[in-house]
């Protein structure tokens, strides 16, 4: 694509032509890292927190690039090097993204979610239900993406524009006719899908979460709203507190699910149990179906209700999608509340919750099975908002008979002050507790305390395989562990 058919309906200033014909020069590959850089590219450079990408313009004019985008004037201006000043580099990059991948969404139908909670699990159903009756179904997400039954490991819950667009149209190639996605607040705001139009959008619920990056609720929220002015009509959590708000909007066409008479779609007869829950599925006055599905919790139950609400929306039967749930004999979300059972009747809970009203819904889901103790490994991450620790210390003490506070992603603070910051809300609830901050540790200490009948949550990563300790990526699986630990204990019975 030449350079002014990239840049169409983009403002800029020039700050250098690289040649003469710098407009008709073609550009190949559209990168945000100059290691990527290869003859050819357009290379667009962010300005973050650590690294400003106008640092790097030498490495990529050596490598290649033919044209650099940027939002503030360089002090390098390599020789040959078009370079374009634009006042917001990550919108630039969104539309230079849509201009450069102008069919990658043709024929297809593209459904975003957010909220804080419930994404994954709900477009991961979604996913299921689509492949189930027949249509292939791609699918973004923060636990990976699928191009119908291919998996293929993810980096951000939503990427970059210049890396989203080619996932689009890799999906789009492999014939996917419907794209699930889960849209992050951080995504919205950084104006990373920008210009992406949506047929359906869809909210699951706010709670606290990401105050670090959008310091207050309200802004959060917006920044969430912001996905249904993108979109052709939507399907909300019309039981959440904030859901007056979103109607008020009028963004879009908006119907609501949840378990309020007044919604849309609704669950009534609900019943849950430590084998699953099940629910009578209604819109308006017309019952679509009975629903079962093998993971118990309420907030499985807007987590299905979201799901199967937003495929019929979508075009699929009711009959179809309640066959496709009932089918469903197991969890199949990778990390969100997986259960692993010891020989002697101790019962271990995976989870990702790392909100409070992530952990609070974990636990309380915990207490409706188990007989004997609950004991609660969690920590907070690090460079993230720390105004939530001592909230879910609170609860964590609240809600189990003993908790072990121990590291999450320290990242680069240190493990023993966001320890302490949780302890000073769990102390209070004098809930018995420990703190240790190894993380293997402190979930091989829990199991190992464990009695018959007692439940270990282990909560914050579920499905994360790492821990990000200072800078540093070093393997640790929380599932991995809780195995291990549940083997050494039952050698050790024997």
């Amino acid at each position: 694509m030449k350079i002014q058919d990239l840049m169409k309906q983009i403002d800029y200033r020039v700050l250098q032509e690289g040649t003469p014909d710098w407009k008709e020069r073609q550009v190949t590959q559209l990168v945000y890292d100059s290691r990527k850089v290869t003859p050819g590219a357009c290379f667009a450079c962010e300005s973050g927190l650590v690294f400003d990408g106008t640092t790097f313009l030498e490495a990529a004019a050596r490598s290649g690039a033919v044209l650099a985008v940027m939002e503030k004037e360089p002090e390098q201006y390599p020789q040959g090097l078009t370079m374009l000043l634009v006042t917001n580099v990550r919108q630039a990059m969104a539309a230079m993204a849509k201009n450069f991948y102008p069919a990658a969404l043709e024929g297809v139908r593209l459904i975003g979610m957010t909220g804080t909670n419930g994404k994954t699990t709900t477009s991961t159903l979604m996913h299921y239900i689509w492949m189930q009756a027949g249509i292939s179904c791609g699918l973004i997400g923060t636990n990976e993406n699928r191009i119908g039954e291919r998996h293929v490991k993810a980096t951000h819950t939503t990427p970059y524009p210049f890396d989203l667009y080619p996932l689009f149209e890799t999906m789009k190639e492999a014939g996917n006719r419907v794209i699930v996605m889960e849209v992050s607040s951080h995504a919205l705001d950084q104006h990373r899908v920008e210009g992406v139009r949506y047929q359906l959008g869809m909210f699951t619920n706010l709670s606290q979460d990401h105050l670090d990056y959008h310091k207050t609720m309200q802004a959060y929220l917006e920044a969430k709203c912001k996905l249904f002015y993108q979109s052709e009509r939507a399907l909300i959590n019309g039981d959440d507190a904030v859901a007056p708000q979103i109607l008020a909007t009028q963004a879009c066409p908006f119907t609501t699910f949840g378990l309020g008479k007044n919604c849309d779609y609704r669950a009534e007869a609900v019943t849950i149990d430590a084998e699953g829950l099940s629910y009578d599925w209604y819109f308006h006055d017309e019952k679509l179906g009975h629903i079962h599905y093998p993971v118990p919790g309420q907030f499985n139950v807007y987590n299905t209700l979201a799901a199967i609400s937003a495929c019929h929306m979508e075009g699929l039967s009711a009959q179809q999608i309640t066959e496709s749930i009932d089918a469903i004999r197991h969890a199949f979300v990778p990390g969100r509340f997986q259960v692993f059972r010891g020989s002697d009747g101790v019962t271990a809970v995976v989870d990702y919750a790392h909100t409070p009203d992530g952990l609070k819904n974990i636990l309380e889901t915990a207490a409706e099975f188990t007989k004997g103790r609950i004991i609660t490994v969690f920590g907070c991450g690090g460079d993230r908002d720390n105004k939530k620790r001592p909230i879910m210390g609170e609860i964590a003490g609240r809600l189990s008979q003993y908790a072990i506070i121990t590291s999450d992603n320290p990242r680069t603070e240190n493990p023993d002050q966001i320890i302490a910051e949780i302890e000073a809300g769990l102390a209070p609830t004098h809930c018995p507790y420990a703190t240790i901050s190894d993380r293997r540790q402190a979930i091989a200490q829990a199991i190992a305390m464990a009695q018959p009948e007692d439940t270990v949550v282990v909560a914050g990563k579920g499905h994360e395989d790492y821990q990000i300790i200072g800078r540093e990526k070093i393997h640790l699986d929380d599932r991995e562990e809780v195995q291990k630990a549940l083997q050494t204990r039952s050698q050790i019975s024997e």
